[in-house]
């Protein structure tokens, strides 16, 4: 009988030789070897990252051909998904291109209390991690669906505090500003204050007109906000309605999943209310696909 523990060290020892062996094979090509020694890193922790520095290089290759912006056949639009050394690690951004920073046009989205942070979040900024790849993945997916006119969701991300749901979000809906596209990005909780306390300074008509017909809307952090009968039902409920009655693509941050969102929006001062915090739920999840982003905070570096 061979024993457990014998098993597993054999097949480590099984994908350690099936990594290496791929390394030595990629090494081959004279592009992953150049981009490697550039790199400066041992041989046993670049062979962890094989596949993605496949990747890397093949955007590289298309890139070496590539005549302008236009003729970009890489995953995101200007940018190359490229690897920096961290410590004993590799994060993987991804990085514009010549051509995107020759033509980057001026980023449009309109922001409501939303944090300077984030004004300027960029997707060549976001690093790739575990923790990140499905909400990456729905990014590039979003983007090709959305450049080609598919009907495609929005997102509704929920996770731990300062893990860079704001952040990821934020730099998506930039990158659809300077594709064109109408966008509003809404930093929910200090709007309610503002619409409820200053109406001399917010035409309270003209901000949720703008809020609710954008092509795309970010809502940040719902579920932080004092939660009432008109924060509820007369501000978001009007938006959502509006945007699930013109299928406006429409994304929401959260501390909250959506079912711990409908707990929270059932109770007021004036007491519990199940049903109107179901039709709340019932539009956001017509808008959009859920996902949880669990990570450590990255706030102090802003992505």
């Amino acid at each position: 009988m061979i024993k457990s523990n014998s098993f597993v060290k054999k097949s480590k020892k099984a994908i350690e030789s099936d990594l290496r062996r791929e390394f030595i094979l990629s090494s081959t090509d004279e592009v992953f070897k150049k981009l490697c020694n550039r790199l400066k890193c041992s041989d046993d922790m670049l062979m962890r990252y094989t596949s993605k520095l496949e990747t890397c290089v093949s955007e590289l290759k298309k890139c070496s051909k590539c005549k302008g912006i236009s003729y970009c056949q890489n995953e995101v639009e200007g940018h190359i998904y490229y690897p920096n050394v961290r410590g004993d690690n590799l994060e993987f951004v991804y990085k514009p291109c010549k051509y995107y920073k020759e033509n980057k046009p001026t980023n449009k989205t309109n922001f409501f209390e939303t944090p300077k942070s984030l004004m300027n979040a960029s997707l060549s900024d976001l690093i790739t991690e575990k923790e990140r790849n499905s909400i990456l993945k729905y990014i590039k997916d979003f983007l090709k669906k959305k450049m080609h006119n598919e009907p495609v969701k929005g997102l509704y991300l929920s996770g731990s505090f300062g893990s860079g749901k704001s952040y990821l979000l934020s730099a998506l809906l930039n990158e659809l500003s300077n594709k064109g596209f109408k966008t509003v990005n809404v930093y929910y909780p200090s709007l309610l204050k503002r619409l409820k306390l200053s109406f001399n300074e917010y035409n309270y008509d003209i901000v949720l007109d703008e809020i609710m017909t954008c092509d795309i809307l970010l809502i940040d952090d719902i579920g932080a906000e004092n939660n009432t009968s008109w924060s509820r039902d007369e501000v978001l409920g009007t938006i959502l309605q509006y945007r699930m009655d013109n299928e406006l693509t429409t994304f929401f941050t959260s501390n909250y999943t959506i079912d711990e969102l409908e707990r929270f929006l059932s109770e007021t001062a004036k007491g519990n209310d199940e049903i109107k915090a179901r039709r709340i739920i019932e539009r956001i999840k017509y808008l959009t696909v859920e996902d949880k982003l669990i990570s450590e905070n990255k706030r102090k570096n802003n992505i």
